[in-house]
């Protein structure tokens, strides 16, 4: 192991035992021993729920009040779906189940339907906020416009929006009606929003006639009628004026439907929730696509629910009445788990915009205002709160929250230093990481047991979690791969017109009967999981396994690099680092920085972590999402064609990239 990252014996929070007791999670177990078993603790919780998931289930669906017919838990367990492809074991979770997505999320309106139950703001100052009763009554109307364009059950509807009020309720009027949502972000150009929507057909889309960003002002309406030409499948888009002063578009106003005349046309008469089937189709998510077209990967109404609950509410210990926000974008996963806060009774809290315009506290004035008590962010946000040296907990009062869960890449073992030491210090500090494949968590914050600094604190409920080294053998203490041994509820349908094939290479294809996730981790002795990186960027000078998480948790701290991403180029028969770093904006990269680099990997890390070329870039190449593009970075290094660009945020940079490649 390295030097890199280390695992303290000592931890960095205890929770009270008062904060222990009021938890959803020791409930939990409570419901449980009632029943004859004497859980003391998370580990035996978690041996349970994997030897014994069907109980396991059955009491989160009880537990976490699930609406809807239930029927039996498990049905052939052991069947092998993709049969025609592999032996892989894939369980069909609750088959007689009935159930609709929407009417769990709007189940709290009957008994709080003036209570907030959307905290909206964006970068412009602008503000609003719907009670419960406001909520249901714009779903009802959307969901009838809805129907009246003849959307139902099986149909698709799309969403290229940012994440405000209007998107929820485009989302849960579609879902209401057992029809399947997808969406992405309004920064995703053209090509790359039909190439997703192209494959899924969508028969409705919603968009917006613009958005701010940074300060700058976006118009969207050329865009939005360029992929409705290349749409054949829409039958009527709704354009939401969402920038006020933008000039109208003639066009659009001819040939689109306006959100606010939607509204006006149709009376609030309640929603009608159409139940089905447990593993009918709720929500379309793509991969990255930086590696050739995205998968749409779709996602079960009954695997998102009631995994969206059992990460929520024994997880994330949200509870009604919560104040829960997360800075996403609509392209990303997390606002999928975002939003299904609802479900627990949870008011959601949204900011649309930079989460650093016009300045680094926005997000923390948003959190004292609506007085959050999960904030949820990603780790490079937290590094770039640490680089300009903003500590939230002395400008803003941060009494109600209870909660960081940070997602999207490593949290480095001095990001939980930072946190506790500049946001608050009695603070339930969550790493989590999963993925759009499984629309939630692997591993995830416990709220009963002890946050390591540096680690993610356990396995998720009902997940069998392991880290296989080279040979397929489960290890502990030694990196590896991290996979999961058993079948669970929010395992992917599949991918949109699939036979198996694809999905069964992208899963199952490396180790008999296990799901392979792509993650190069550590297992602890205290059950946390310590991340490297994704295995498919290892890089392995002189035969060396070297996770870019190491590099990048000792280089960003450097004075005057901004970011960083490390590749490999192969030389000679091996490998040999490269390193490409974008530089504050009074920094060179001269040969003391250079050395300065080298030094900090050769002293922090070990020789083999010292990069055997260093590069500035003016930017680092990342995904819409905020992800590195190590693969893309590496293509261009080696001269090969990177196959979607359209993925990428920047795509630009990659041609600073090229004049490299031949160094």
């Amino acid at each position: 192991m390295s030097d890199c990252v280390t695992s303290p014996v000592e931890p960095i929070w205890v929770p009270s035992e008062k904060r222990i007791e009021s938890s959803n999670l020791q409930q939990f177990i409570q419901h449980i021993n009632i029943q004859g078993h004497q859980f003391k603790n998370y580990a035996e919780l978690h041996q349970w729920s994997v030897e014994c998931k069907k109980d396991f289930w059955l009491e989160v669906w009880q537990f976490c009040d699930v609406i809807g017919y239930r029927g039996d838990c498990i049905y052939g367990e052991g069947l092998a779906k993709w049969a025609e492809f592999s032996t892989s074991r894939d369980t069909i979770w609750f088959p007689q189940a009935q159930l609709n997505y929407a009417e769990n999320l709007l189940a709290y309106a009957f008994q709080a339907p003036q209570d907030v139950a959307i905290w909206f703001k964006n970068e412009r100052g602008e503000t609003s906020k719907l009670t419960w009763q406001d909520l249901c009554d714009k779903v009802s109307i959307v969901q009838q416009w809805l129907s009246h364009n003849g959307v139902g059950k099986g149909d698709v509807v799309a969403g290229y929006l940012p994440h405000m009020p209007e998107t929820i309720i485009a989302m849960l009027a579609t879902t209401s009606l057992g029809a399947i949502w997808t969406s992405t972000s309004p920064d995703f150009g053209v090509a790359s929003v039909v190439e997703r929507f192209g494959q899924v057909q969508p028969k409705i889309l919603f968009c917006c006639n613009g958005y701010q960003f940074n300060g700058k002002t976006f118009d969207m309406q050329e865009k939005n009628h360029e992929i409705v030409k290349s749409l054949p499948s829409i039958v009527n888009t709704c354009q939401i004026e969402y920038l006020k002063s933008q000039p109208a578009s003639d066009l659009s106003n001819e040939t689109f439907s306006d959100w606010e005349a939607i509204l006006a046309s149709f009376l609030p008469r309640g929603v009608e929730y159409n139940r089905v089937g447990f593993n009918d189709p709720l929500f379309v998510l793509y991969s990255s696509g930086t590696t050739g077209k995205p998968k749409c990967i779709v996602h079960s109404v009954g695997g998102i629910t009631i995994n969206h609950l059992k990460e929520h509410q024994l997880h994330s210990d949200i509870q009604p009445k919560d104040r829960v926000f997360y800075y996403t974008t609509c392209g990303w996963m997390m606002w999928n788990w975002h939003v299904s806060a609802l479900a627990s009774g949870a008011t959601l809290v949204i900011f649309d915009g930079s989460p650093m315009y016009p300045n680094p506290d926005v997000l923390w004035q948003l959190a004292q205002e609506a007085e959050v008590t999960l904030f949820g962010t990603s780790a490079k946000y937290l590094e770039a709160l640490q680089k300009v040296d903003f500590a939230p907990g002395e400008h803003y009062q941060l009494d109600h929250l209870k909660t960081l869960c940070s997602t999207g890449s490593v949290l480095y073992p001095q990001q939980f230093d930072f946190v506790y030491a500049n946001i608050k210090v009695d603070l339930h500090l969550a790493s989590i990481s999963g993925g759009t494949d499984i629309c939630g968590c692997f591993v995830l914050g416990n709220p009963i047991s002890p946050v390591y600094r540096g680690e993610c604190q356990a396995a998720g409920l009902g997940l069998d979690i392991a880290v296989f080294n080279d040979k397929g053998d489960p290890v502990v203490g030694e990196r590896g791969e991290l996979v999961c041994r058993n079948s669970f509820p929010n395992q992917p349908l599949g991918f949109w017109h699939d036979n198996g094939e694809r999905y069964y290479d992208a899963y199952w294809a490396k180790y008999y009967n296990t799901w392979h996730h792509g993650d190069d981790v550590e297992l602890t002795p205290s059950g946390g999981v310590i991340f490297y990186g994704r295995s498919d960027t290892t890089l392995n000078p002189g035969g060396v396994r070297i996770g870019t998480a190491e590099i990048y948790q000792q280089i960003n701290q450097l004075h005057g690099v901004k970011d960083s991403i490390a590749v490999s180029r192969h030389v000679d028969g091996d490998e040999k680092i490269v390193l490409f770093v974008q530089l504050d904006n009074d920094s060179v990269l001269d040969d003391e920085l250079k050395s300065q680099i080298r030094a900090t990997l050769k002293s922090k890390c070990s020789p083999r972590h010292v990069p055997s070329e260093i590069y500035a870039l003016s930017e680092i190449p990342k995904t819409k999402s905020g992800k590195l593009v190590e693969l893309a970075v590496k293509q261009v290094l080696h001269g090969q064609e990177v196959k979607n660009k359209g993925a990428i945020a920047n795509p630009h940079v990659l041609e600073e990239v090229v004049q490299f490649s031949h160094q």
